[in-house]
């Protein structure tokens, strides 16, 4: 595998810099508030959106909740085993949650019913059901897009209790935010690792964009260092790819509403 990165070959056929083949279906769970189902390559990922009302987060008074949550499925990969989340899998949560939060891609402040008491709890559980190879990118799609297609209750305040009314409205969606994932083997930097390729990596780095091309999270994994010159390599990509997908997924969201 070194010696095709080497010459700019892959394993698979692709260069250095290009996605493998991205498939997407939207609203698969007819009970959600909103879903998506993402293949990238041959990992699959899906995400369900639940929203509900609840208490806000201290500190966080003026703003709904967001709670994203990752599962890896035994079906899988025959290396996972059934049994609460690994760290591998809490990262995944936390790296995807943040690129989404921090793109503030949802107005959370949109979000209160009753300031400080009562505010919308937007719930978006992501299951893995098949591991090949860079679940960031594949989970953060997969709530992109069921975020973004999501019909949101309308809640209304009566005597200081929450009532459903029965009527539904898009959420307060700001950006389309897009992650992109790197791992470094050797001196060469690969765009949307494999899982063999992830088996290879020295280290790992997760870019978001938003829809202004600014970046909103990065995340460095794995063990390894990468240098100055590859950090701007990577975030140069990320603004490029990251605009190419925007645009399919704006698509995608505007005939899934």
């Amino acid at each position: 595998m070194r010696e095709l990165i080497g010459g700019g070959r892959r394993l698979d056929g692709r260069s250095l810099d290009e996605n493998r083949l991205l498939d997407i279906d939207i609203n698969v769970i007819q009970k959600a508030n909103g879903s998506a189902w993402v293949k990238l390559g041959n990992t699959e990922v899906i995400a369900g959106v639940k929203v509900e009302t609840g208490e806000p987060f201290e500190g966080l008074e003026d703003k709904g909740a967001l709670i994203v949550s990752a599962e890896v499925l035994p079906t899988a990969s025959p290396h996972v085993e059934p049994g609460p989340p690994d760290e591998e899998t809490i990262e995944l949560a936390r790296v995807v949650d943040r690129g989404i939060r921090e793109s503030e891609m949802l107005a959370l402040d949109k979000l209160v019913l009753i300031p400080g008491k009562i505010v919308y709890t937007v719930f978006v559980d992501c299951s893995i059901l098949n591991m090949d190879g860079n679940l960031f990118d594949a989970t953060s799609y997969a709530v992109v897009l069921a975020l973004s297609t999501s019909k949101f209750p309308i809640f209304e305040i009566k005597n200081d209790k929450v009532s459903d009314t029965g009527k539904v409205q898009d959420p307060p969606i700001g950006t389309v935010p897009i992650s992109t994932t790197f791992a470094r083997i050797g001196d060469s930097l690969l765009l949307d690792p494999s899982m063999e390729e992830e088996a290879c990596m020295d280290a790992r780095i997760t870019i978001t964009t938003n829809s202004n091309g600014e970046y909103t999270a990065i995340q460095k994994g794995s063990n390894g260092f990468l240098t100055i010159e590859q950090i701007k390599e990577a975030a140069k990509i990320a603004q490029s790819k990251g605009a190419e997908l925007r645009q399919k997924f704006i698509g995608l969201i505007s005939n899934g509403k």
